[in-house]
């Protein structure tokens, strides 16, 4: 959940999560569909159904593989997790190199190449501190201290450098480059995409929905259609904009009210679990459904 989102918007997600999921059997026997609402919101909705996925290899497995080549296999878990899992929960040789941890080894080494293409040559770097005796002894602990160094001491504006216990061995404060570390490439322009949202409710504001496929934006979750899925008094209600990692989208949304929706999702349009994005196309449809164009009450029966 932390991948890519802040801590204080995971919190109230993860402890959801566990509440509905407090052991791995609990989630791995749950639908996908259920797992995918309670992520509603959170953004990059691959990791809820890898995580899902994960949970029932896991539980097929017995158990955690103990080995880095073991939970590499696992869906969803990559170089950095597996690193993660190896060295806090099974004691593994490795160090699992985050952000922190990529600003402290630049900094100690002096690695002036801006990420990402220095990325290969940090962790190669980071690699040699597990030299370090209570590396050695203790790589979970180890990596989870370079964590909070870097978090707190080793910061990426005015470090601390003053009180950091690696001071006499930091290569890029002896040269006074620390702050300006690690260099980053200039990041390229996010492209401008449009599209349309359309929102269909009855008289019982419950808004008509489809799910998404699994690959692609939005996997699995629930969204409003980006065409009319049926004839009706479709008026434009406005536009919002969201953005994604690697795009800005501004989404025209129109919305009617029918007697009777088609056949499919129907949900109750205050309460339904959705993307951010669709979540705030449905409350812009909302706010306009009863009033027309002219911001009088609309009549259709």
């Amino acid at each position: 959940m932390l991948q890519q989102t802040q801590v204080a918007t995971v919190i109230p997600y993860y402890d959801k999560f566990l509440a509905a999921y407090p052991r791995i059997c609990d989630l791995a026997a749950a639908p996908v569909a259920e797992v995918l609402g309670l992520w509603a919101g959170l953004g990059y909705y691959a990791r809820g159904r890898n995580l899902h996925a994960c949970a029932q290899a896991v539980h097929r497995l017995g158990g955690f593989p103990e080995s880095y080549e073991g939970l590499l296999a696992l869906p969803g878990i990559g170089p950095y997790t597996a690193a993660a899992i190896g060295a806090i929960a099974f004691d593994l040789k490795m160090l699992a190199v985050d952000g922190n941890i990529e600003r402290v080894t630049a900094r100690l080494f002096a690695i002036a190449a801006p990420i990402p293409a220095a990325k290969p040559a940090i962790a190669k770097a980071a690699a040699r501190l597990l030299e370090d005796p209570a590396g050695a002894a203790a790589p979970g602990d180890f990596t989870q201290a370079l964590f909070d160094l870097g978090a707190t001491i080793c910061t990426p504006r005015n470090p601390a450098c003053g009180i950091c216990p690696w001071l006499g061995s930091c290569q890029a404060q002896a040269q006074g480059i620390a702050a300006s570390l690690p260099m980053r490439a200039k990041k390229p322009v996010r492209p401008n995409r449009t599209g349309d949202a359309y929102a269909l409710f009855d008289h019982a504001e419950r808004v008509w929905l489809l799910r998404r496929p699994d690959k692609g934006l939005l996997g699995g979750m629930l969204a409003l259609p980006d065409r009319p899925p049926m004839p009706a008094d479709w008026r434009h209600a406005g536009n919002i904009q969201h953005v994604f990692t690697h795009f800005a989208l501004t989404l025209t949304v129109h919305v009617a009210r029918v007697g009777k929706l088609p056949a499919g999702i129907a949900e109750p349009a205050a309460s339904v679990a959705l993307p951010s994005v669709m979540r705030k196309a449905l409350d812009l449809a909302l706010r306009s459904l009863d009033v027309g164009p002219q911001g009088e009450k609309d009549s259709e029966c």
